[in-house]
């Protein structure tokens, strides 16, 4: 059931993310891993997240996209990867707590994501919640 939920929000295939437009009924974007095999903790952090700031559950959201950045630092992936991917985990935390209306939390994890990595769906939400906060 959920892995057909993280497929049905999956829009495309950037190195091993993909993005899903309308974060809650916004135009913000989440970053989910698509995997062919069996999901690891980072994976089930990373989706989870997503899947629950798409359900409106940011509390929860937000634990669980800061425990897959805790579980991106312990990764032995290439750093460039766990850099890339570990700016798509405070973007997808970022989204959820501008949602949450924690606002300076949330832009300051949109505002860490857009140094870590180049990424257009990361300079989306950046953009999207500053002009949402008229800055």
């Amino acid at each position: 059931m959920k892995l057909t939920l993280i497929k049905t929000i999956a829009l495309g295939s950037l190195l091993t993310c993909s993005a899903a437009a309308m974060a809650g009924g916004s135009d913000y974007k989440l970053m989910v891993i698509e995997t062919a095999t069996a999901p690891q903790p980072v994976e089930q952090s990373f989706n989870s997240c997503a899947l629950n700031v798409k359900s409106k559950n940011y509390e929860q959201a937000e634990a669980i996209c800061t425990k897959a950045i805790a579980l991106l630092k312990e990764s032995r992936e290439s750093k460039l990867k766990v850099r890339e991917l570990t700016s798509y985990a405070l973007s997808n935390r970022g989204v959820s707590r501008m949602m949450a209306k924690n606002d300076a939390a949330g832009l300051s994890d949109l505002y860490e994501a857009s140094k870590m990595a180049d990424s257009t769906m990361v300079s989306h939400n950046l953009t999207r919640a500053k002009e949402y906060l008229s800055l």
